[in-house]
């Protein structure tokens, strides 16, 4: 019996794009474009009458743009968003924020005709798509919630910006910008620890990302740059398209070095390296967190971290993941402490770094 296409609505004001877009999906014969909307009005009334599996929206567009259709769509319907965005800091940062509103994921246009016609980009769209309608077939929602622990009374015994006594490595995909937020928004800026953060992200996103988490976390969040010295207080987000390692100098400080080395995984940043390099640090003090995202990229570094630091690992549990592909494999390897929900992860953080 031949499975019934997965039914899409293409948002954009380009008819260009409009048509790109649709070539693209329906190639496939799994897929069909049920419709079209030139800016987020005429796509809120195509929703009110037709309910499309998944959703393409184009970020900016007149008359409303994809944030504020986004959130509007939120509130007729609970269809998979997945964002296209131009490589623009206007579009980078609304799309950070869509993601953040409960976006499912985000593509980047496609610059010129070669990178439209590359089989790799025709791969990627075709994939999220897929991936969105599996979501939306299993209901997820967006969990927001306090942490368990009330961490406004939470006093650290030492000082922000000094030598950090612990690092909290985090890797994520699909879902993790969300996920991050609801994490990083709820640690104290004065924990003993540094963290160090893998998301799968283009250049330009992870910077954008950075400074929206800075602005609504007590943390010191920025795009991890070369060199950069580990201080306690701070949260280090790898830059897209490289990867982001750490390594111990002759002055027993960690510090941050980038690489354009080859992809690994097809991943640059790479959880894995980023993890393997911390084990081979020797810290004594790491925990390992693997949230939300699609294959298995992090289950090596934790199982390092445990071998060589004895780390604690933490993995995001099942039900409040967009995807649980990342966490999963970290559980399969035999290696995780504790598998928590999403709004316990900021409380079971502080919790290990042994503050009162």
């Amino acid at each position: 019996m031949m499975q019934m296409p997965i039914e899409v609505l293409v948002v954009d004001d380009s008819a260009f794009m409009r048509r790109m877009l649709t070539d693209i999906l329906e190639q496939t014969g799994d897929i069909k474009v049920i419709g079209t909307a030139r800016n987020g009005l005429e796509a809120i009334e195509f929703v009110k009458t037709k309910k499309p599996h998944v959703i393409t929206l184009d970020v900016e567009m007149p008359s409303m743009d994809g944030l504020s259709c986004l959130k509007e769509l939120q509130k007729i319907s609970s269809i998979p968003v997945i964002m296209v965005s131009g490589l623009t800091k206007k579009g980078e940062r609304a799309t950070i924020e869509a993601l953040e509103a409960g976006a499912i994921d985000f593509i980047t246009k496609p610059e010129g005709l070669f990178e439209i016609s590359g089989e790799e980009k025709k791969k990627e769209i075709i994939d999220k798509v897929k991936i969105a309608w599996k979501i939306g077939k299993r209901k997820y929602k967006v969990i927001q919630s306090e942490p368990d622990i009330p961490l406004e009374h939470i006093e650290y015994r030492g000082r922000r910006d000094s030598k950090p006594k612990m690092i909290i490595a985090i890797g994520t995909s699909t879902g993790g910008p969300r996920a991050l937020q609801e994490v990083i928004s709820h640690i104290p800026g004065d924990i003993p620890a540094a963290l160090v953060i893998v998301q799968h992200m283009p250049p330009g996103f992870t910077r954008s990302l950075a400074e929206r988490l800075n602005s609504i976390s007590a943390l010191t969040v920025k795009e991890g740059e070369h060199d950069d010295i580990l201080r306690a207080g701070h949260a280090y987000i790898a830059p897209g398209d490289f990867h982001m390692e750490l390594s111990k100098g002759s002055d027993d400080q960690l510090r941050l070095k980038l690489t354009k080395e080859p992809p690994v995984g097809a991943h640059r940043p790479s959880v894995n390296v980023m993890m393997n390099s911390l084990a081979q640090t020797g810290f004594p003090n790491v925990i390992g967190v693997i949230m939300t995202g699609m294959g298995n990229d992090g289950k090596e570094g934790v199982i390092n971290i445990k071998k060589s630091n004895n780390g604690i690992i933490i993995a995001q549990d099942e039900e409040s993941c967009v995807v649980y592909g990342m966490p999963k494999s970290a559980v399969g390897a035999g290696v995780v402490d504790e598998i928590v929900p999403l709004r316990e992860i900021a409380g079971t953080l502080v919790k290990y770094t042994g503050v009162d």
